[in-house]
This record gives C-alpha cells, structure tokens and sequence, in this order.
C-alpha cells in the first residue's frame, strides 16, 4: 500500500486549467480500484492518495499519467507501507 502526496510545486497556478484531467485521472484511479481515499492536504498545500493493489513501478507510471504530475503543478512523493495492525475496518489492507 502506498500513500501519494502531491505537493504543489512551481507551475501551481496552472492548476485550474488542467483541473477537470487531474479530477478525471483521480476518478480513473477509483474505477479501476486502486485508489482507496484521495483529498486535500490544508492548507492549499496539494493532494494525498491511498493507493492498494499496485507494484511501485506501476504506481510510478501512473503518476506520469496525472496532468498536475506532467505540467510540474505537483511534486509527488511515494511513501510505501507495508500494515502490520489495523482497525478491523481496515482488515482488507493487511498483506
């Protein structure tokens, strides 16, 4: 399991013109099952992602795929996880 953040970075203020791709790429994400939880880091810092069920090299590639990600909008950082314990509620994330 990883967690994405997507930091804004020096073309921030591109962002609205490449907004509706970078919410299509998130909904992509979904249907496809591999992102679990994405929101807004506050304030006005960027984004974060919970993403399962993808090698880190896939990851990676998608990554390049986000419209914030190619135009420099957004700096991403893969932070990888590997859950030992969780809420019960959680139990699906165990490996």
């Amino acid at each position: 399991m990883f967690v994405v953040t997507l930091k804004f970075a020096e073309n921030k203020t591109k962002a609205p013109d490449f907004m509706q791709g970078h919410n299509e790429w998130i909904a992509r994400g979904f249907a496809e099952g591999v992102f679990l939880l994405a929101g807004s880091l506050p304030p006005g810092l960027g984004g974060a992602i919970l993403v399962d069920g993808l090698s880190r090299s896939d990851l990676e590639e998608r990554l390049l795929d986000d419209p914030f990600v190619a135009e420099g909008i957004v700096s991403p950082e893969i932070l990888e996880i590997n859950p030992g314990r969780t809420d019960e509620r959680l139990a699906f994330l165990k490996a």
